[in-house]
């Protein structure tokens, strides 16, 4: 007698009508955007761009109503993962997972001895904004600094929906998609660096190197465009209160007035730093 075929197990509804509606969530961690699209910065649509080429059915929109409804509970981005957990229709929350692939050692010395040549990289990185073409550093030494695609992102999530991402996924990807608008060191953070060693590594090659000297007429339609939203004093960033700290926590900017040798950038800021921390 041959042996009798299992009948195939039924693929997870899309209308959920066993599970009821969500549990809501005191306190629970809800998306600052109330309508529209999440995600303000170029950084962050990059991120995004990988979740919504992989959005399947409505989980998608579901997610985003999960973000702003505050059902997630809890959040972190840590080097090569984000870990959440989710509240949804069952008693027991959900613990949802995005990783991603880290850098190595060796590639993150070759990003900071790329962001030491060029001070212009080191001051936007200090001041809490990420360059334009912060992507042509990494690409230039070999290195996406954005997931080029689901092998780099994997996700999973403890809810029985078979689908990737889930919408409690794409809850937690679209309340990242915030904290990078908040703060870009996040997303070096979750390749495998963060701020404060980035830029002690950056401050170490720039004195083994020594600052390249750039006139500023060379770099003066750029001097003063501020790559993106100023982060708030004290806030996500974690920038010094007093703005005149801003300037010693600064490597050498490498920039003179008239292409020779001169008094430190710094130093010639300070008094108008000064003016602005009163």
């Amino acid at each position: 007698m041959p042996p009798r075929r299992r009948a195939p197990k039924e693929p997870f509804s899309e209308k959920f009508p066993e599970y009821g509606k969500r549990i809501a969530v005191e306190d629970g961690i809800a998306a600052k955007s109330r309508r529209g699209d999440i995600g303000e910065s170029w950084w962050s649509g990059r991120f995004l761009a990988v979740l919504q080429r992989l959005g399947v059915g409505g989980r998608l929109d579901r997610g985003k109503t999960y973000a702003r409804a505050g059902q997630v509970i809890d959040l972190a981005i840590e080097p090569g993962e984000v870990v959440a957990t989710v509240q949804g229709s069952r008693a027991e929350p959900y613990r949802a997972r995005i990783g991603i692939t880290t850098f190595a050692d060796e590639a993150w010395e070759a990003v900071e001895q790329a962001f030491a040549r060029d001070s212009w990289y080191a001051a936007s990185l200090l001041g809490g904004t990420v360059p334009d073409d912060l992507e042509d550093v990494f690409a230039a030494v070999g290195l996406s600094l954005f997931p080029t695609g689901t092998r780099e992102m994997p996700m999973d999530c403890s809810c029985p929906d078979w689908s990737v991402p889930c919408k409690h996924l794409a809850a937690v990807a679209y309340l990242v998609a915030e904290r990078f608008d908040e703060d870009p060191f996040l997303i070096l953070r979750w390749r495998g660096r963060d701020r404060a060693s980035l830029l002690a590594g950056i401050r170490d090659r720039r004195d083994d190197v020594g600052p390249a000297v750039t006139p500023l007429a060379e770099v003066l339609d750029r001097f003063w465009t501020a790559g993106g939203p100023l982060p708030e004093v004290g806030g996500a960033t974690g920038l010094a209160a007093n703005s005149e700290e801003l300037l010693d926590q600064m490597p050498p900017l490498g920039v003179t007035l008239d292409g020779r040798d001169g008094p430190d950038a710094r130093e010639l800021l300070r008094p108008l730093y000064r003016r602005f921390g009163a």
